[in-house]
């Protein structure tokens, strides 16, 4: 298996085959296990076997299959799947840190995540500092002995700025810290993060992996040793451990996700060259463009531009003009779906934030993001196109 290529991974590993040889991966939707004695019983809550279940909330044979298959396409030891991304970001903070420990983290991130490290992780008594990400001077000057851990989006949401993971991790690693890296703008697809020197990759699977806009998911990637040592006991006993259905919804999406992402993102990269030369436009941003500050370490990093690109029609007037007159490309907040996806940060996903902190982040007024979709490019294309020559 480990000389298989990702789109092979992606379909064939982790299989988990009952008595009865399906094809497709069964689902075991059951809360509890059977053993074979009070003796089996006992020995099994001192220690359970690869293939030895105790409860759904500790593991289960079908969300084993996901974990299993989406460890092997992202090259890391073991993962454990998560209720949603944002079960996922905070069991791997929070599992991780305690009272008086230090976390770097990059400024630009989604709204929730910044809630789990400005109120979430403060009130424990856990002290946070912000950088800019793509500043390497300020994340070398907020390293201290202390620092526990550094967090970042590889590709920030939603300004998709691209934070260098090779150069923050040899920064963190000097002092002991452990990289954390929420790696979902990248998708499993083009992902390098382990190799890059991330020691947690952390996915919203409600995104790419799923990919259809039918579930809530997450998972966290890393050691066996931080994932089973470290993340299981706090994620079992709080209860953010995925559900059997899921598991076999995600195992599916991983099937075709290959596909999906690389038209994605080759629809996107067309897009974003089709929209740049607009005199409406304040901005198109899209890491696959060549003027994208951060282009050359994207295409180093990931070798794509991903499935996502932002747009700014330079007031939330102009913005809300676009959005109310698109007809195929839908007004929602998800991204990674087959179907296209426009959203104004500012009012929805980013709205708690002072607006101070949104024009320094660069989430302006008239900023909008679009998850791009499987749809005809060129459908798309003539969509936008008129619904920005109509300012």
């Amino acid at each position: 298996m480990k000389t298989w290529n990702k789109r092979t991974k992606a379909v064939h590993s982790g299989i988990r085959r009952s008595q009865y040889g399906e094809v497709s991966e069964a689902i075991y939707m059951t809360q509890g296990f059977v053993y074979n004695s009070a003796e089996d019983a006992e020995a099994r809550f001192i220690e359970s076997g690869p293939d030895e279940f105790i409860y759904a909330r500790y593991g289960n044979p079908t969300v084993a299959m996901f974990e299993d298959r989406i460890a092997a396409l992202e090259g890391t030891e073991d993962a454990f799947a998560c209720a949603s991304g944002m079960a996922a970001v905070n069991g791997a903070l929070t599992s991780l840190l305690k009272a008086g420990d230090h976390v770097v983290s990059a400024r630009a991130l989604f709204g929730s995540c910044l809630y789990v490290l400005e109120e979430v992780l403060t009130r424990f008594g856990v002290e946070v500092t912000f950088v800019d990400g793509a500043n390497l001077d300020e994340w070398q000057a907020a390293m201290r002995p202390d620092t526990k851990a550094v967090f970042f989006e590889s590709v920030a949401n939603p300004t998709l700025q691209v934070v260098d993971i090779t150069s923050v991790s040899k920064l963190a690693h000097a002092v002991g810290a452990l990289v954390v890296v929420d790696n979902v703008f990248a998708t499993p697809v083009f992902s390098n993060a382990a190799e890059n020197g991330a020691d947690v990759i952390v996915y919203s699977a409600t995104k790419h992996i799923d990919g259809q806009g039918r579930a809530l998911g997450g998972v966290v990637l890393g050691t066996k040793e931080f994932i089973r040592g470290t993340l299981e006991p706090y994620m079992k006993h709080t209860g953010g451990s995925m559900s059997p259905f899921t598991a076999w919804l995600l195992l599916k999406g991983l099937e075709t996700m290959d596909l999906r992402v690389r038209a994605q993102a080759d629809s996107a990269l067309e897009i974003a060259t089709a929209l740049q030369g607009s005199n409406k436009l304040e901005q198109v941003i899209y890491p696959g463009l060549t003027n994208h500050p951060h282009y050359d370490l994207a295409m180093a990093q990931t070798g794509s531009g991903g499935t996502v690109l932002s747009i700014d029609a330079g007031s939330q007037e102009a913005a809300f003009k676009i959005l109310n007159a698109l007809e195929i490309i839908t007004i929602s907040n998800n991204l990674g779906d087959a179907k296209s996806i426009a959203t104004h940060p500012a009012t929805t996903t980013h709205q708690r934030l002072p607006d101070d902190q949104k024009i320094a982040l660069g989430i302006t007024p008239g900023l909008i993001r679009i998850s791009v979709g499987l749809e005809d490019v060129s459908d798309l294309i003539n969509e936008l196109n008129g619904a920005i020559t109509a300012l």
